[in-house]
Order: C-alpha cells, then structure tokens, then sequence
C-alpha cells in the first residue's frame, strides 16, 4: 500500500478559511462582554434606583419591623455584588424574579408581553426589506435619472419623521378617514392570524420607514460603485446578461451596507417598538416597563431591560453571520 499524503492548503486559502472563524471568535468575545457589561449596568441602575419596595407594599402603616423583615424577604439586606451575582445566576436560568407588586414571575409576565414586540419588530424589519431593497437596487440601476432622484427624496423626507408621528398620521388615515386597519389593540396570532395581521400592519409600517429609506440608501450607493467595478464589466463582455449579473455578483457585494445599516436600526426598532405602543394602545414590554417604573417595581424593570438587551445581542449576532456569509471570498461560490 503506498501511503498518501496531502499537500498543506496555501497560505491565502489558510487565511481565507480562518478569516471567517477568527471573525466568529472575536464576535462572540465582544458579544460576551457586552452583555456582561450590560447586565452589570441594568442591575446596578434599577439597584441602585433608592426605591423602598417594602414601604411602598407594605403602605404607610408598615412598621419598622415590617419593613426590614420584607427587604430581607427581598434580598436587598445583602451586599451589592452578591445580589447581582444572585441575579446573574437565576437569569441564566431563566428566573428573573418575582413581581415585588403582583408576586408573579417576571419571566411570566414578560412571555405574555413579549409577542406582541417581536411580531412589530419582525414585520418591521420585513417590510422594511421588501421596501428599501427594490427601491436601492432601482436607483442604483436608474442612477442620475428620475426614479433614482424620487427615491433619493422620499429617503431623506421619510428619514426626518419620528415613528409615533408617522403613527398618528396612520391612524388618521387608515383608521378614521378610510377605516382599513383597526388603530389599536392586540390578538394574538393564534387566535386570529388575520386580525393580528390589520392589527400590526400599522404599528409596523410606522416603525419601518425610517429603515427603510437608510437601506434604500445604503444599497444605491454600493450597487453604484459595484456596477462600476471592472469584474462586473467583464462579466458583461463575457455574455452575461445584465440582469444575472446584477442580482448573482454585484447585489451580492455590494449588500453588506444594507444589511449593517439593518442591524443598527434594530435595537431603534425594538426601541421604537416600546414607544409606538402607546399611540395604538398595544400591551407589550412597552406598557408593561412603565406600569413598573412608575411603582419601581424593579426586579419587573431589570427584567424587560435585560430581555431587550439580549434581543438586541442575538440580532447582532445574525446580522454579522449575514454579513460574513456575503463577504466576498465565504461561503459558495456563484457563477
């Protein structure tokens, strides 16, 4: 038997395939410090807030007894560190506490509320794609000409109007003068697909705009320079057709703006989210986080913070996987 042996891979191939892990490793660092710094800084605020739990439950008749055998109840006799510690270490678990108004789990109360965020957010973010993507790829097609100006204008007009504004004029729209959509409420998708579907539509078209108008841009711009790239060029010469080129090569490179810009609007969109509850009444993290703020039920804000925290941590997480899958020189070659 003769004894086969493999040849080394190059160099520019060994630094091509650990190029992609090396950026995995450094991600998950940063994504680990981050969310440690993070946590840290949302216990120690909420913490660290003054409020006295126990007089406030207890009421004015409360004695000092009382008082001191509830914060003991409460865990909040022990040193700083050893709460949060404490608290860490139940998270991790899934335990984010008790309610110290309603005595309800935390985790409970936030996976009722929770729903309704993620479905605005997400159908935000989709409708956000399927509205600044066509409009990018036609303006950069259309460059200089009239549809490329028009977009270029409605981008930068829908880029200086706040989402609760947008909101409002919805609701004026669509709800009163031409009642389409309800303006307010929540069902959830389980109960009525249809009806969660009129009922988010304009909490999320209010949300997207903005989004939308920094993908429309962000594409334009690097599909402009990638058309003018000479692979592009070439592959015209070679017989391509140009629309085969645009949509299998060029969108592909020139997408990670896009998609970057997509992953910094997020945490604005769950952000947003919170605040576009109030103007269609929806009952989600939003209304929840203030019912607790204005009682400093803190173990209730810790835990909406921390969820929101997270959240923001895994879309970051997808956008940099998407990003590196469409990084020249990753993932299957196109032809």
């Amino acid at each position: 038997m003769t004894a086969l042996t493999l040849a080394p891979a190059p160099a520019s191939r060994r630094r091509r395939l650990a190029s992609p892990v090396t950026a995995l490793i450094r991600g998950l660092a940063t994504l680990l410090t981050v969310a440690l710094v993070s946590t840290f800084l949302t216990f120690g605020l909420a913490a660290l807030g003054g409020a006295n739990p126990a007089a406030a439950v207890l009421g004015e008749t409360a004695t000092i007894e009382d008082i001191a055998r509830m914060n003991h109840e409460f865990g909040l006799d022990r040193p700083f560190l050893e709460r949060y510690a404490t608290w860490l270490g139940h998270a991790l678990t899934g335990d984010l506490g008790t309610s110290w108004f309603t005595r309800l789990p935390v985790a409970e109360s936030i996976a009722q509320r929770l729903p309704v965020d993620l479905s605005i957010t997400a159908f935000a973010v989709l409708l956000a794609v399927l509205a600044g993507g066509p409009a990018g790829i036609g303006a950069a097609v259309n460059a200089g000409g009239r549809f490329d100006r028009v977009v270029t204008a409605v981008c930068a007009a829908a880029a200086t109007v706040p989402a609760f504004v947008v909101g409002i004029g919805l609701i004026v729209l669509f709800a009163v003068a031409i009642p389409i959509f309800p303006s307010g409420g929540y069902v959830p998708f389980s109960e009525d697909p249809a009806q969660w579907l009129r009922l988010i539509t304009l909490p999320a078209l209010a949300l997207s705009l903005d989004s939308a108008a920094d993908i429309a841009r962000q594409l334009r711009t690097a599909l402009v320079e990638t058309l003018r790239e000479n692979y592009v060029t070439g592959a015209v010469v070679r017989g391509l057709s140009r629309r085969r080129v645009l949509l299998r090569h060029a969108l592909r490179n020139a997408a990670g703006p896009a998609v970057t810009v997509l992953g910094l609007h997020i945490p604005r969109l769950l952000g947003g989210a919170v605040v576009t509850e109030a103007v269609f009444a929806l009952p989600g993290l939003g209304q929840l986080t203030g019912e607790a703020a204005l009682k400093s039920d803190v173990p209730v804000i810790q835990g909406t913070l921390l969820t929101i925290i997270v959240m923001v941590l895994l879309s970051n997480v997808v956008v940099d996987a998407v990003v590196l899958r469409l990084r020249p020189g990753t993932g299957r070659r196109t032809s």
